[in-house]
């Protein structure tokens, strides 16, 4: 941790990241993601400005802001701010003594349905005291463009220290990024060079998907044109139109969002799914599900499956080191009728291995760049008419498995909240030194009574601990 593996940036946004920029012409689209930093004291201000500072020169792309040329046929660039001020982004503020976890919540909520400076770097810190006991928190948020949860999480390993007092001597910062405004010409040259590259890279991927192809009929004419026919049929499976969310009760959509968070021990959904024979993301999605099951019992609604959307992380070995996004967003229906929770997790494993396995996701991009050859209002309606009949979302980040420190405060908790882009409800979890917190939010058009929808996901994550069935 004492020192930052190098993170690769792209200097163009890809297709699927100019999709999600573009498709906020529609603000409740918006893709903004919101972490909290519990801290057990207030962060030493110098030192903390300081790391930030060297991290805006280790990974550049917190000093780049997006330049769009509406005439190019190439995505976004990131280029370098000439005006970048650390003082616009990192912000101190002070609650009123005393301040709980709900008043910090009820402190961030605006901050995440506010949207980002379009004309400056996409992200904002925010160190609010004020909390219990002389505690603080770190409140940052940033657009999903920048990147995924997983780099995300790489990012942050760039502000934080394995000790309290640090142990470091003065650091050597890299040299800032230069800026140079190019020329009509060069940008011209840039985008062609660009859609060159990718076109010739698409080629090779769609010759190769052929060739494989062209081979399997060879070897098995009947297999072979099945397989055809599974890859058509998968691009459909990514696209198919929904008309309205399954849930009968979660179907009104605003632009305001509601901030909560329960906490799980890691140990214990990690046994919960080993019990089932499944995974932790399987035990997670499991008990999402039971607790949507209570809520919707409990209005008498009795629905039984729910519109998901979650992220396959498409990011190899080689890629641990890569910024930006790379994953694929599927939606699937699953099941929330069932009252055993291993049977749950099983058949929510089943689904989720189906569609990881889906022969389109690999094009994805491609698919992504159909969509932003629109006009933007034209792609965020489209897009809307199927994001909006989403019931909800999950999301499952991995974090450190051991305490971090901040310029002097340690880190007690770490919550992640993932964008709605137009559902009801989105659960992130995110690991940290042991506890798993999930940063539940919500929209309050969708989900007017939070505090007892809280309730029945605790009762979910509940059964899903005590699962004792071998599977």
């Amino acid at each position: 941790m004492d020192t930052v593996e190098e993170t690769r940036f792209e200097d163009r946004m890809s297709d699927s990241d100019a999709l999600m920029w573009f498709i906020e012409h529609d603000p409740a689209l918006r893709s903004t993601i919101v972490t909290l930093s519990l801290l057990d004291a207030a962060p030493d201000r110098e030192r903390l400005l300081a790391k930030v500072d060297q991290a805006t020169r280790v990974l550049p792309r917190l000093r780049q802001k997006v330049a769009v040329n509406p005439l190019s046929i190439a995505p976004p660039r990131w280029v370098v701010d000439p005006d970048f001020d650390l003082s616009f982004h990192v912000r101190f503020e002070r609650l009123a003594e005393g301040s709980t976890l709900r008043d910090l919540l009820d402190f961030a909520q605006p901050l995440a349905m506010e949207g980002l400076d379009r004309d400056r770097p996409l992200w904002q810190m925010r160190v609010v005291e004020g909390l219990l006991a002389g505690r603080a928190a770190l409140v940052m948020k940033l657009h999903h463009s920048l990147s995924d949860g997983v780099g995300l999480v790489q990012m942050l390993s760039s502000l934080v220290e394995l000790e309290r007092s640090g142990h470091e001597g003065p650091a050597e910062l890299p040299d800032l990024p230069p800026f140079r405004v190019m020329s009509i010409a060069e940008r011209m040259l840039d985008a062609l060079g660009y859609e060159r590259r990718k076109q010739v890279s698409r080629v090779r991927r769609a010759w190769s998907f052929v060739a494989e192809g062209l081979t399997e009929v060879v070897r098995d004419p009947l297999g072979g044109a099945r397989g055809v026919l599974r890859a058509v049929a998968s691009v459909g499976h990514l696209l198919r139109p929904v008309s309205s969310p399954l849930s009968p009760l979660m179907t009104k959509r605003s632009t305001r969002i509601r901030m909560d968070v329960t906490t799980i021990d890691f140990r214990e959904l990690k046994q919960a799914a080993r019990n089932a024979g499944g995974t932790i993301n399987d035990a997670f999605v499991a008990a999402a599900a039971a607790g949507l099951r209570h809520y919707h019992e409990a209005h008498g609604a009795t629905p039984s499956r729910l519109r998901m959307t979650m992220p396959i992380n498409l990011r190899s070995e080689g890629e641990a080191g890569t910024g930006g996004n790379h994953f694929v967003p599927v939606r699937f229906e699953v099941p929330i009728g069932s009252p055993d929770p291993a049977h749950a997790m099983r058949t929510i494993g089943r689904l989720a291995r189906e569609e990881r396995d889906e022969p389109a996701l690999p094009v994805v991009d491609e698919l992504a760049a159909l969509f932003t050859s629109f006009p933007a209002a034209v792609s965020a309606s489209i897009l809307g008419s199927m994001l909006k009949g989403v019931d909800f979302l999950t999301s499952n980040v991995r974090g450190p498995s051991f305490p971090l420190f901040l310029a002097g405060a340690r880190i007690d908790q770490m919550i992640g909240f993932g964008p709605l882009t137009g559902a009801a409800a989105n659960m992130t979890m995110l690991s940290y030194d042991g506890t798993c917190s999930v940063g539940i939010s919500t929209d309050p058009a969708a989900i007017p009574d939070p505090d007892f929808f809280i309730e029945c996901l605790v009762r979910g994550f509940g059964e899903v601990l005590r699962c004792d069935h071998a599977a």
